[in-house]
Parts: C-alpha cells; sequence; structure tokens
C-alpha cells in the first residue's frame, strides 16, 4: 500500500529500508529485548512440562511421544489435558540430550532465538499484508511496503506479552506453532506467485504444502490448525476481492445480479477452499481419534466463568476476559504469568464498572469492522480486514465459545493475535501521520513506545530467571489469586524449616513440612530433591519415605513410588493413610486389583475415610463397567 508507506516516511529512516537491514535491525533487537532470561531457571510449568516430563529421557522409546499430551500423560487417560503437542516435546528431549541433562540455559536459548527468527520472518509476512501479492512479468512482487513492514515487525519483535512465550520454556509451544503458522502463511501465499508462471499443478503445491505446515504447527500447538481459516479468508477477500458491502446490499435491494458474483463463479478459488476444508478436517479427526476420550476435565478455580450456571453470567465474563487481553496488547504494563486461583472476580450484575470495559472493547471491535467493510479505499479495506483476521482467528481456540479452556487470561495466547494489533496500529499511526503536519511528533511517540516496550522487555525477562521473582511481581498485579496471597508465607517457612534441618539433620518434622508444602505448591523437583536429601540423611523415617512416594506418584515414577510405599507400609503396616494412597498410585497406574486390595485395607484400618471411600467407589463402579463389557 504506496499511500501508507509514504505516510510513515517520517518515521522510519530510508537508511534501514533495504530487506537485509531491516531484518537485521529486527533480529537483533529482538534479541536485546529477552536475552536477560538465557540463564533463567526453570519455573512455573517448566517443572512438570520439563523437569519431571519422562517423555525427555532417553530411556522412554520415541514413539510415546506421540501417545502422550505436553506433559507426559497418556492421552487415553481421564486425567490428561489433551495438549497434544509432539512436536514441541521432541525438542524439549533434544534440548536434554544435546545439554546432557536439565540445564535451563540451552532451554532458553533455543527460545530467544526462535523468537528472533520468528521477528525477522515477520518482515515478510507483514510486507504481504500492508503491500498485497500484485506481481510483475517476471514474478516480483510491485509493493512491498519496506516502512509499514519494518515498523509492524519492531513493534511485534519488542512486544511485552511475549515475555511468558520466550523466558518461559514451556512457551516453545507458542513459538513453534507461530512459525509453522507464518510458514504456512506464507506457502499459501506462494501458490499465487507460482500460478501465473507455472499453471495449476504447481499453484496446488503450494496449497497442499501450506495445509501439510497448519497440520505441523497443530503438532506443536492447537491454535495452529487456525492459520487454513486465515488463509481461506485471505484467499477470498484479497486474491478473490470479494466485497461484503456490496453483497449485503444486494441482498437487501433483491438485486439479480447477485448470481453473477465473481467469487462464487471461480473454479479455482471454489477448488482451494475446497482442499482447505478436506483438509483441515482431515488433520482435526486425525487429532480427535489421537485425544481418545472427549475433552479434558478442567476445575472451576481454572476458569470460574465458564461453571457460571447463568448464560448471561458467562457471557459478561467471556467478553470481559476478552477485554482485558485487549488491554495487554494496548498497555502491556500490568502483566502476570497465572490469572487464576480468584485472580479475576466474576462479574455477576450490569451494575458492575468493569462492565465498562466490554462496552469500550465492543465500541473499538465495531468501528474497526465498520472501516475494513464501509471504507471506499479497497486498500484500507483489505488491511484491516487481514489486521482484524490475524487479531480474532488465532485467538478463537482460547475464546471459551467452542469448549471450555483452562486458565482465564493467559498472555502466551497473544504471541499470534498480536501481529493482528501491530497491523492495525501500524495502520493508526499511518492515519496519524496524514491528518497531521506535526511528523516529528509522531516520530518521537513511536520511538518513544519501542523504546519503552524494550525496556519493558528486559525487566519482564528478569523476573522470569526465578519463580521467587515471578511470584513477587505477581503480587503487585493480582494480589487475589492465592498462589500469591501464600508465597511470603511459604518462603518464610521453607527458610525456617530448612534452618531447623542444619541445626538438626535428624529433624524428621521440618523435613516432612518442606516436602509437603513444596508438593502442595506444584514445586515437585525440589519436593523430590528434599526428600531425596532427607533420606540420606534418615534413611528408615517411614514418613518421609511416605511423603516421597506421594510426590513420585505425582510426577509419574509409578515403580519408585511403589517400592517407597510398601517400604513405608512395612515399617508401619497399621497406617491408614499409606494403604490408601498406594491404592491411589495403583488406580492410576492401571493396576486396578492391586488398587482394590489396598482401598479395602484403609478402609478396614480407617473406615471413615471419605475420601479413600469416593476413591474405593469409582474404582468398584469402573470394575462393574469392565466387567459388563467383558460379558
Amino acid at each position: 500500500m504506496a499511500e501508507l508507506d509514504a505516510d510513515l516516511d517520517h518515521i522510519i529512516p530510508s537508511s534501514l529500508l533495504p530487506p537485509v537491514w531491516a531484518k537485521l535491525v529486527v533480529g537483533f533487537v529482538s534479541l536485546l529485548c529477552f536475552a536477560r532470561s538465557y540463564d533463567g531457571d526453570f519455573v512455573f510449568d517448566d517443572s512438570e512440562a520439563i523437569v519431571n516430563n519422562k517423555d525427555l529421557r532417553a530411556e522412554t522409546p520415541l514413539a510415546d511421544l506421540w501417545l502422550h499430551d505436553f506433559w507426559g500423560s497418556r492421552l487415553s487417560s481421564n486425567t490428561s489435558h489433551k495438549s497434544y503437542r509432539p512436536l514441541a516435546v521432541l525438542t524439549f528431549r533434544l534440548n536434554y540430550y544435546l545439554s546432557g541433562g536439565f540445564y535451563p540455559v540451552g532451554f532458553h536459548v533455543v527460545n530467544i532465538c526462535l523468537h528472533g527468527g520468528i521477528s525477522v520472518l515477520m518482515v515478510d509476512v507483514f510486507s504481504v499484508l500492508f503491500g498485497g501479492l500484485q506481481f510483475t512479468s517476471k514474478g516480483r512482487r510491485v509493493h512491498l511496503a519496506p516502512r509499514a513492514s519494518l515498523l509492524a515487525a519492531l513493534l511485534f519483535a519488542v512486544h511485552p506479552v511475549h515475555t511468558e512465550c520466550v523466558a518461559g520454556v514451556v512457551g516453545r509451544a507458542d513459538l513453534l506453532c507461530a512459525l509453522f503458522f507464518l510458514l504456512s502463511f506464507l506457502g499459501y501465499c506462494r501458490a499465487f506467485r507460482e500460478s501465473s508462471k507455472e499453471g495449476t499443478h504447481s499453484s496446488t503445491f503450494w496449497v497442499l504444502l501450506s495445509i501439510f505446515l497448519g497440520a505441523v504447527a497443530m503438532l506443536c500447538k492447537e491454535q495452529g490448525i487456525t492459520v487454513l481459516g486465515l488463509n481461506a479468508v485471505f484467499d477470498i477477500l484479497v486474491i478473490g476481492k470479494f466485497n461484503v458491502l456490496e453483497i449485503v446490499h444486494k441482498v437487501l435491494h433483491k438485486d439479480k445480479s447477485l448470481g453473477s458474483i465473481s467469487v462464487l463463479r471461480n473454479g479455482a478459488l471454489l477448488f482451494r477452499m475446497a482442499l482447505l476444508i478436506s483438509g483441515g478436517a482431515a488433520v482435526l479427526y486425525v487429532r480427535w481419534k489421537i485425544m481418545g476420550t472427549g475433552p479434558p476435565a478442567f476445575t472451576e478455580v481454572d476458569n470460574p466463568a465458564s461453571f457460571a450456571d447463568s448464560v448471561w453470567v458467562r457471557a459478561i465474563n467471556y467478553n470481559y476476559y476478552y477485554s482485558l487481553n485487549a488491554w495487554l496488547l494496548l498497555c502491556p504494563w500490568w502483566l502476570c504469568f497465572d490469572w487464576s486461583m480468584g485472580c479475576i472476580p466474576l462479574i455477576k450484575s450490569f451494575g458492575d464498572w468493569r462492565v465498562i470495559a466490554l462496552a469500550a472493547l465492543w465500541l473499538c471491535l465495531i468501528g474497526l469492522i465498520h472501516q475494513a467493510l464501509c471504507s471506499e479505499d479497497s486498500h484500507r479495506r483489505r488491511i484491516l480486514t487481514l489486521g482484524l483476521g490475524f487479531l480474532i482467528i488465532p485467538f478463537l481456540p482460547a475464546s471459551n465459545l467452542f469448549f471450555r479452556v483452562g486458565f482465564v487470561v493467559a498472555e502466551r495466547v497473544l504471541y499470534l493475535p498480536s501481529v493482528g494489533y501491530c497491523v492495525l496500529l501500524t495502520c493508526g499511526f499511518g492515519a496519524l501521520s496524514r491528518q497531521t503536519k506535526k511528523k516529528k511528533l509522531i516520530a518521537a511517540v513511536v520511538l518513544g513506545i519501542l523504546v519503552t516496550n524494550v525496556l519493558r522487555c528486559v525487566t519482564r525477562s528478569s523476573e522470569w530467571r526465578s519463580e521467587d521473582q515471578l511470584f513477587g511481581s505477581a503480587l503487585s498485579v493480582c494480589p487475589l489469586n492465592a498462589k500469591y496471597a501464600d508465597l511470603n508465607r511459604h518462603v518464610d517457612a521453607l527458610n525456617a524449616w530448612r534452618n531447623a534441618t542444619v541445626l538438626k539433620p535428624e529433624h524428621s518434622l521440618a523435613w516432612n513440612n518442606m516436602i509437603i508444602l513444596l508438593d502442595s505448591t506444584g514445586n515437585l523437583a525440589q519436593a523430590e530433591a528434599v526428600g531425596r536429601e532427607a533420606l540420606e540423611l534418615i534413611p528408615n523415617d517411614h514418613s518421609l519415605m511416605f511423603s516421597l512416594a506421594n510426590v513420585l506418584g505425582k510426577a509419574q515414577k509409578y515403580k519408585e513410588s511403589e517400592a517407597l510405599f510398601l517400604k513405608a507400609i512395612k515399617a508401619n503396616p497399621n497406617a491408614a493413610s499409606y494403604h490408601g494412597n498406594l491404592a491411589v498410585l495403583y488406580h492410576r497406574w492401571g493396576h486396578l486389583s492391586l488398587a482394590k486390595k489396598h482401598y479395602e485395607i484403609s478402609l478396614q484400618l480407617d473406615p471413615g475415610a471419605s475420601g479413600t471411600k469416593e476413591n474405593y467407589s469409582l474404582l468398584r463402579r469402573k470394575l462393574g463397567q469392565m466387567q459388563k463389557k467383558d460379558v
């Protein structure tokens, strides 16, 4: 779009316009933003997805990666989150092999480099979005929109909302998904260049390759499949030049020329749509079959709005969540790694002042949609439509519209939607520059935003280097979250108990308290390490064996956990909880007859144990169903 690029003339220096220089600048800035996280620890979800994930270890067959979820659980299990991302796990396994163990530096460096590569790739993506796909007779694109594409790529590269994906190792799934998502989009665009040079067969190859890359993106993270929908929107609106407003006008006026719409008579476009739909359906079907059972089960603390009885309460809160996501893109100063556990109270009436955020969101969206449909400038319509497409389509899997998700707000899911935000923001700067004579002021504002975001990225990356810093940073943003509320007390308690074990190494109660606290806060790797340290000092303490066995069971180290439970029971055979928890281990492990045996022993020792009764009842029901199937 030559007009937009001209509007940005005073903002982007001409010396940066050659593609090689533009990409070097974007790559350097993107690495600068997040380099601070290279020597960080494994934090938050990294413990479960990496440190405690047996799929990373050499003794686990590679074939198991295709049968397990992101966290190492079998997809067929009722407790699985159904997050099927085998390619992301495969890269973790390669990191583990090349690093010679769980050394976080190598994992972090790969994430930082991936973000740098994606940011560089964004220069080409934005060039297509802003410049379109008009080619010369030699197959070269006519409009590259160098200023607009460079500015948008810089805005993307330095956006602080990306910190979770880059500084948190599990964000690798989002980064890989984005990489193959963008490659799929660019591959689809290549089809139109080839169709003008070499004919239909070459064009079909690129469409099929785009579908394949979309499937690869989905094997990195679920939202990758949405690229096929984006490709379809791009094809219909940009290539097919489908004018929604014109069609609506004809429908309302019962225009007889409605049947002669060029898009409906375009055989090549309809063929590409058929390929996208059939390819997408096939990929989704295979994905559903691999899942083995229905969607995952989440708890109310994960996503309270989805459990609300009233449809209106659910709708209001979902829209409030959308407005929070929009605010994180607009003002990424208010960042938090976990928005669950009561962090965002439910809106239960229209009298809640937060309803204003919903109104503001929809006013902005309606205004943008109106401009995208009704603008007299066809280039403006195209860019705004594609910006909205990139903003909305990749976000749909996280919207709660099709299925319940296990979070309230998650910054990581904004990695791809931020592409659309950068398109819209660049358009806004172009419009401002066109409307005012104070070009230098606009340039100063843009430079200020870029510098501020770089500094915010550096600061936020530092906060992700350890769990103490990460939890501490969240307290000011989300004081209502039960995990932040307890952090300071937990740290004080851990320090006190650690001091007690230094003064008295055989202090069994202090060791046990540390293991239980770390276990209850989800720090399984640390809990396991403390448990092993304690048993080296006090090898015959059955309570320590029991506590460590519980941790190992949660980490799915079933064999080792079983051995410790049996050893603890041998030392203290009348402890009902020992038998009850061993039964739970067998239940999870699939050894149902052994689970039944130890549930019954536990209930003989403690008939009033409600949790054991409930688990025993579930087991008997499952055994009954299995017997009916056998009959």
